[in-house]
């Protein structure tokens, strides 16, 4: 049967699926548009699978409010060209969303929820990789209910932030968003930033204070100095304020009436062990595939 460019762009209408592919699943399918949608879902189910084994450390951090409940989440994909695809920042967008509606206890919870239809988080994510031939995955999410405010800023979509915090003045909430996504504190105060970070800044301190032959007392006290000193950069409160540098935070919030319970900062990536490609090689590899195949 002759497969016509009619038949062609009435698969990828309902597929969204690329046009090549949906020309190849039609000749298969010898024109049977049913069995063609078949083949193409289980190729771009394949094509998903293939997917997943490659690191996704670029991506978008999307945030959701409506009223006192929000939710941050942070969507990763391979590359960049991909952060400014229209169908991947809705997926980040309405997981947000779902995160604040449906409450779900992690990842795993959240990609079991319909998001259009009686289609899953997963399906649709699925759906997407075989689509765009790249990994996607949600990495992260924190879901805030309270009684006070909430408040987010994105920087781009790259950083985001989402503080929860009282006051009559809402510019206060925004501007101390937009303090974390610039000075990035690790902690509200001093006494809560995480004790894995204290032992590493104090073990380097420790390095540098011997080096500098002086007596044990005086090396101690060059320790703690060192790591108190810390503790005030990455503490949000014990910040030097950046609209005013001749506040900290915590005195900025004194002085307009306002206090902040909590907060959280996602940065796209974080902590994720990007592969290092060589662009030639691979290059000459896709060209040696495409000459066998």
């Amino acid at each position: 049967m002759a497969i016509t460019a009619a038949m062609v762009g009435e698969l990828r209408a309902k597929t969204d699926a690329p046009m090549m592919e949906c020309k190849k699943a039609l000749t298969e399918a010898d024109g049977d548009m049913s069995r063609a949608e078949e083949i193409l879902r289980v190729k771009l189910g394949s094509k998903a699978s293939k997917a997943a084994s490659r690191i996704a450390a670029e991506g978008v951090v999307a945030a959701y409010i409506n009223g006192n409940v929000g939710a941050l989440i942070e969507v990763n994909c391979e590359t960049d060209f991909v952060t400014k695809n229209d169908d991947f920042l809705k997926l980040a967008n309405d997981c947000a969303r779902l995160v604040a509606e449906k409450n779900p206890a992690d990842v795993a919870a959240l990609s079991a929820l319909p998001i259009e239809g009686d289609t899953t988080v997963e399906q649709l994510r699925t759906t997407l990789v075989g689509r765009i031939g790249e990994n996607m995955s949600i990495r992260r999410f924190k879901r805030f209910e309270t009684g006070a405010k909430l408040v987010s800023y994105l920087h781009g979509t790259r950083i985001g932030v989402m503080v929860e915090y009282d006051g009559a003045n809402e510019q206060v909430g925004k501007d101390v968003a937009m303090h974390i996504a610039a000075m990035k504190p690790v902690a509200l105060s001093s006494d809560a930033v995480p004790a894995d970070l204290i032992a590493k800044e104090r073990s380097v301190a420790e390095l540098k204070a011997a080096e500098s032959g002086k007596p044990a007392e005086i090396v101690t006290k060059m320790v703690e100095g060192s790591v108190q000193k810390y503790l005030k950069e990455v503490s949000l409160l014990n910040q030097t304020f950046v609209k005013n540098d001749k506040q900290t935070v915590e005195q900025m919030l004194k002085a307009t009436g306002s206090s902040v319970k909590s907060f959280v900062m996602f940065i796209v990536g974080e902590g994720i062990e990007k592969r290092q490609d060589d662009f030639a090689a691979e290059v000459a590899a896709q060209v040696a595939a495409a000459k066998q195949a």
